[in-house]
């Protein structure tokens, strides 16, 4: 009776187990047939002319699919996908939210570009007609402020790179490197992936001292600059990654055009930051920069030419002056026609010592400011410091921040074959345009100055402003 029992028991246990395994099939197979139906149903409950035609990306083979030809097993797949991506929106990449933060700085100068409310930057820039567009102008420069980021490559020894010459006719260049080196300044970003550009931190004037053979031959010079490219390309991705195009250097002495034909993409993508800014020597006004040259014998401006009451009250009984080397084309034929010609414009080949050059300056209502055997000249800027309207003599010279300032409201520009006709062009113009001419120019000074530490709106912060445009102009994908 006892075995009897015990097999039943064992019996119905193993009844009772198969049961439920059938139980549970059964129930699985009404819950997908369920599903089934109601998908088919849901699929089909709208008519094909209103089903959205969109475009998929189907797997590895990246085709083009209409969504009216998928199969439900594709519909659920997709459907699926997108409640995903819509609940967990795709993290940008710092790069792209580089360029993602461009494209509103684009959008806000655009903006700003077409209104000409001057509430809106007579603060900081209270005399608007020195501008092409002061509203552009003070957005773009308000933009750069918040987001421009510029990282320095570490690369190279001194004194060849992360250093440069600060009391010199050149001092802009080391002035400039100097400042990007500092760590407290806003712009330098340690973080390559949230840079806007890259910074090839060489002095062209310290490589022509401690390279320069006296052979009148640059070959050194771009040696240099071919290998410190090689080595960043090799060590960073970034070069490589768009040829230059968003790299840029700097340099104020006269080879830094022959330095940089050390690469061709250097040469013809890169943002290159000249003094020497010849248009004829392959300079691109659209990518490249013009550097101010500042001349800091001793680190400073010369005391005559510091901003003063005595300066700005300073007599001017001279109509126009020039004292200067003769070299390069155009200097020749302005000694020609008026080397100690005219009482009322000392015009000199080489100033005698007993005079003073600053007092000239200071004393003659325009300043000839021809071009050497370069285009560039500290001249320009020396004109401006000593309130001396400037007279452009060249040929082929971008001048300074012309992308925003307006250069005949502060200077005068004579083509080199009106220079026979230079007393008579000067004499035409009014002592009622004279004096706005030298308004402006007083204005205008504080963009032409180097400070330490710098100022808004100076030198440095214009330079790094012509850099910033240029890098908003280029897109990159």
């Amino acid at each position: 009776m006892d075995k009897f029992q015990s097999r039943y028991t064992r019996f119905g246990l193993m009844s009772i187990f198969i049961g439920s395994i059938a139980l549970v099939f059964v129930i699985s197979r009404c819950s997908t047939s369920f599903f089934d139906y109601s998908l088919r149903k849901f699929e089909f409950s709208f008519p094909e002319s209103e089903l959205p035609r969109s475009v998929y990306t189907s797997g590895e083979q990246n085709r083009v699919v209409d969504s009216r030809d998928v199969s439900q097993q594709q519909i659920l797949f997709i459907r699926s996908s997108n409640t995903s991506s819509q609940r967990k929106p795709k993290k940008l990449s710092r790069r792209k939210m580089v360029e993602q933060g461009l494209g509103k700085a684009r959008a806000s100068i655009l903006e700003a570009a077409s209104n000409r409310d001057a509430t809106l930057f007579n603060i900081d820039l209270p005399n608007p007609q020195v501008y092409r567009n002061p509203s552009a102008l003070y957005r773009s420069y308000l933009e750069m402020e918040k987001r421009f980021k510029v990282y320095v490559y570490e690369e190279g020894e001194r004194p060849l790179a992360h250093d440069g010459p600060c009391k010199s006719v050149y001092a802009v260049e080391g002035r400039f490197i100097t400042e990007m080196e500092k760590r407290k300044t806003k712009f330098r970003t340690y973080d390559p992936d949230q840079a806007h550009v890259y910074f090839l931190p060489f002095s062209v004037t310290w490589l022509v001292r401690y390279l320069y053979e006296g052979n009148h031959d640059a070959k050194p010079l771009r040696t240099f600059a071919s290998d410190y490219i090689r080595l960043i390309s090799i060590n960073h991705p970034f070069w490589n990654r768009t040829s230059g195009a968003d790299h840029f250097m700097l340099a104020c002495h006269d080879w830094g055009p022959l330095t940089s034909k050390a690469n061709k993409d250097l040469f013809n993508k890169s943002i290159r930051v000249l003094c020497n800014a010849n248009s004829s020597e392959g300079f691109n006004p659209t990518k490249d920069v013009t550097l101010p040259e500042v001349s800091l014998h001793g680190g400073e401006v010369h005391p005559q030419l510091r901003f003063s009451k005595t300066l700005m009250a300073s007599p001017r009984p001279h109509l126009a002056f020039f004292a200067g080397g003769v070299h390069g084309p155009v200097r020749p034929i302005l000694l020609k026609h008026w080397k100690q010609r005219d009482p009322d414009m000392p015009v000199f080949e080489y100033l005698p010592k007993h005079l003073n050059y600053y007092d000239f300056m200071r004393s003659s209502k325009f300043c000839f400011c021809p071009s050497g055997y370069e285009v560039a000249s500290p001249r320009v800027t020396e004109a401006i410091f000593s309130e001396c309207i400037p007279v452009i003599l060249s040929v082929n010279f971008v001048l300074p921040f012309s992308d925003v300032l307006r250069w005949d409201t502060f200077s005068v520009q004579v083509d080199v074959s009106e220079i026979p006709r230079l007393k008579e062009i000067l004499m035409s113009i009014s002592d009622e345009k004279y004096e706005w001419l030298k308004r402006n120019l007083r204005y205008v000074r504080r963009h032409f100055e180097l400070n330490d530490p710098p100022k808004r709106f100076d030198a440095f912060h214009m330079t790094l402003h012509s850099i910033w445009l240029r890098r908003l102009n280029l897109k990159l994908t």
